[in-house]
């Protein structure tokens, strides 16, 4: 993404977590739904209009007794307890205790409702910056904001991003996260850069646990067992004299010590937001460890608080 203002994007915000769209990502969520556009918003995707409460409602008829906060809630009652793949229009009006057809008068296909759900998903926004919270401070906060929506919800990784953070979840997602680099110095282009950059380890860190959790589960082994079988088949395998390093790597005794649950997390944020402190400094030439927003004054040439 270049340093020019117009057209930034940030397509792994929740939504698609940032929640992924949402600012949360994927971890985050989708975005604009393909349902079209909407009766009451010119232009807008159904699910957009609806989500944001700006289409209308057909007078004709007696008033539905579902509504759409309903069905979406019960489908992500579904997906979180049978798994995403049991998502559908007549599980979801089973549900409810009503038939299938009655959930078309408020979303008109599956894929408007998978699009809702993702934004419902990402429903706890994180809290807004502090005063003196510093840039690194409150993106660590966002991500980790992220990491437990998707957690709590798994299945929202799972689903494709299919626009820009544009839900109301989502863009308050992205919101609190621009609101965390409002004092960096950056660009908004590079802000939207540092977001989705987020946004996708946080994503792809979450889809690649539940795969592993997945494949343990198929296994029938405990976790630790897992992990101790991965070094002994390579070793089995392999030939220290065509693979000298990864001989070295099993020797290390890598995956014989349990690691924590958030272990490979921390490192990647750490990683990840010391990169953007280099360019943060870069750009406003801080010297390293300070906040963009500190006060400073030059004597005798030196740069001192």
């Amino acid at each position: 993404m270049a340093d020019a203002e117009p057209g930034s994007g940030a397509a792994d915000l929740p939504g698609g977590a940032g929640p992924g769209g949402a600012g949360p990502g994927g971890a985050g969520p989708g975005g604009a739904g393909p349902g079209g556009a909407g009766p009451g918003g010119a232009g807008l995707p159904g699910g957009v209009a609806a989500a944001w409460g700006v289409r209308e409602r057909s007078h004709k008829g007696p008033r539905p007794a579902l509504s759409l906060s309903r069905i979406v809630a019960a489908a992500v009652r579904v997906a979180d307890t049978e798994g995403l793949e049991a998502v559908s229009m007549g599980r979801v009006a089973a549900e409810l205790g009503t038939a299938p057809m009655s959930l078309y008068r408020h979303v008109s296909a599956k894929e408007e409702l998978l699009t809702l759900m993702v934004d419902a998903a990402w429903d706890e926004t994180p809290q807004d910056p502090v005063p003196g919270e510093g840039w690194r401070a409150g993106l660590s906060r966002w991500a980790w904001a992220l990491r437990t929506g998707a957690r709590r919800h798994p299945w929202v990784v799972r689903i494709a991003l299919n626009s820009l953070p544009i839900m109301p979840n989502e863009v308050a997602w992205f919101e609190n996260a621009l609101a965390c680099l409002a004092d960096t110095g950056l660009t908004e282009a590079r802000k939207a850069s540092v977001i989705m950059l987020l946004a996708g380890y946080v994503r792809n860190l979450a889809t690649t646990e539940a795969d592993i959790a997945a494949a343990i589960r198929a296994s029938g082994l405990t976790p630790t067992q897992w992990m101790a079988s991965y070094p002994r088949m390579l070793a089995e395998l392999t030939d220290a004299r065509r693979f000298p390093a990864l001989a070295k790597f099993i020797a290390a005794g890598v995956f014989e010590a349990e690691d924590g649950p958030d272990d490979e997390f921390i490192f990647g944020l750490d990683r990840i937001l010391d990169g953007v402190e280099v360019l943060i400094q870069a750009r406003t030439g801080l010297p390293p460890g300070r906040e963009a927003g500190e006060q400073f004054r030059i004597r005798g040439g030196m740069l001192i608080v």
